[in-house]
């Protein structure tokens, strides 16, 4: 495996009774495409939002290329090169495609009347700049000839596509995809396929939480398997495929 760049360990979190995450150990290579897998209430969504910080583990640590950020806040995680979707979908409908993926950078100029009145060209040429980032990043998932549609009037599809374009628009070192796949036909999910792998032609390290397992046994250079709330196993798809106690946790036995 490449030298790790995020790596997770111990992390624990429960809520009351339930553990939803018990000593979760999981590091992700430099420059690699990581799947997780798991069956319903696993953990996979939980791991997640104990990473990007919207939730704080009960005990445990995150490191980004060997920085700990696990005290970090949500927006500092961020801007140290985490993004995230979300398995909802999560759009502002009043807004369009373009400015739904152009939010995607956090900056202070503009942000108030000062900046306004006192930066006009300066913030002019910022906006310039972001909005050739997000067409770059709306032509890379596919959605370039909908940048002026309003986020309301998309289809799920369509919505996936625009929350990984608001990601990739910060250029982050981690990209974290939630079931970037759901709800697709075979043909879409082929099309998500192929994004990824272009992300991570990019160099953009990409983590993968799917229900999807063909779509993450192809994709992934390395699958962790959690089930209620541990990590059961973890190595190369061919392993994990053959793996029984994988096999009798999510994939089925034969």
């Amino acid at each position: 495996m490449s030298a790790p760049l995020l790596e997770a360990r111990g992390i624990k979190k429960a809520f009351g009774a339930i553990k939803a995450l018990d000593g979760v150990d999981v590091t992700v290579g430099a420059g690699s495409i990581h799947g997780i897998i798991g069956p319903n209430g696993s953990g996979k969504t939980t791991l997640f939002n104990c990473i990007t910080g919207l939730l704080k583990p009960d005990s445990g640590s995150v490191r980004l290329d060997g920085r700990d950020i696990t005290s970090l806040r949500p927006h500092a995680i961020a801007n140290s090169g985490i993004r995230r979707t979300f398995q909802a979908g999560k759009l502002v409908p009043g807004m369009t495609v373009m400015e739904n993926v152009m939010v995607g950078i956090n900056d202070r100029i503009g942000d108030s009347a000062v900046d306004l009145l006192r930066l006009p060209f300066r913030v002019s040429r910022r906006e310039g700049q972001i909005r050739r980032r997000a067409n770059d990043a709306l032509d890379l998932v596919g959605m370039q000839d909908a940048a002026g549609r309003w986020a309301a009037d998309l289809v799920w599809t369509e919505r996936q596509l625009v929350q990984i374009a608001r990601a990739l628009i910060a250029d982050p070192k981690v990209l974290l995809l939630d079931e970037p796949a759901s709800g697709m036909g075979v043909r879409e999910a082929e099309k998500v396929e192929a994004i990824i792998r272009g992300v991570r032609e990019r160099g953009i390290t990409v983590v993968v939480v799917s229900h999807d397992v063909k779509l993450l046994m192809n994709l992934s250079d390395r699958v962790t398997v959690l089930n209620f709330g541990e990590k059961i196993a973890e190595g190369e798809p061919s392993v994990i495929q053959s793996d029984p106690r994988v096999l009798e946790a999510y994939l089925g036995t034969q």
